[in-house]
């Protein structure tokens, strides 16, 4: 018994040694070897365009917000059209699902669970189109995607900021009285199936 339960151990350290070495090597790959040619990538026209069929009408702001994400993190390889039900001052919780394109051509069906802790200003349920960079595997949504303290923008009545795990970045755009902003810094957990937990 005793000899099994040091076996376990083991190979629990020898994963999690595996697992810290492999996110190690990830940071030291240079940007060069993770760029994506403009065949594999969104341009800024086809976003807009995608975006305004989506909100159903040029949102004020939209242009500027999807300009400022460009000119911040370059040409997404995805997007994803969805939407979501939350509302809260202080804590709250924020509920989803959508549908996210790649530009190769492959739909993924993903929602999206997680508490919201900061000041965050909205109403009950919204559009929301999020742009998807570096994703080279589909399967990749299905992760935890904590926000980016501080990366919150918005002009007119549109807002962004932007969630990430590893490369993989995430820039959900929200328009009109159900986009909620400010200092969070929670996170969203995208996965294959609606789980009531936001946890």
């Amino acid at each position: 018994m005793a000899d099994e339960f040091r076996n376990e151990v083991s190979k629990e350290r020898r994963a999690l040694a595996l697992g810290l070495g492999a996110t190690a090597i990830a940071s030291l790959i240079p940007a060069a070897a993770w760029a994506q040619n403009d065949n594999d990538t969104y341009s800024e026209p086809e976003i807009l365009q995608a975006a305004e069929n989506f909100f159903g009408a040029a949102a004020e702001g939209l242009a500027d917000v999807v300009h400022h994400i460009f000119a911040d993190q370059g040409r997404p390889n995805g997007y994803i059209e969805g939407s979501e039900g939350s509302g809260a001052i202080g804590v709250g919780l924020r509920y989803g699902e959508g549908m996210m394109h790649l530009k190769r051509g492959s739909v993924t069906h993903t929602y999206w669970q997680g508490p919201s802790i900061g000041f965050d200003t909205g109403g009950n349920a919204s559009k929301v189109f999020t742009l998807v960079y570096h994703m080279r595997d589909p399967n990749q949504i299905f992760r935890r995607y904590p926000g980016v303290e501080g990366s919150a923008y918005f002009v007119g009545g549109v807002g962004a900021n932007y969630q990430q795990n590893g490369r993989v970045i995430l820039a959900p755009i929200r328009a009109g009285v159900g986009f909620r902003l400010g200092a969070n810094i929670g996170y969203l957990n995208y996965t294959r199936r609606r789980h009531i937990s936001p946890f």
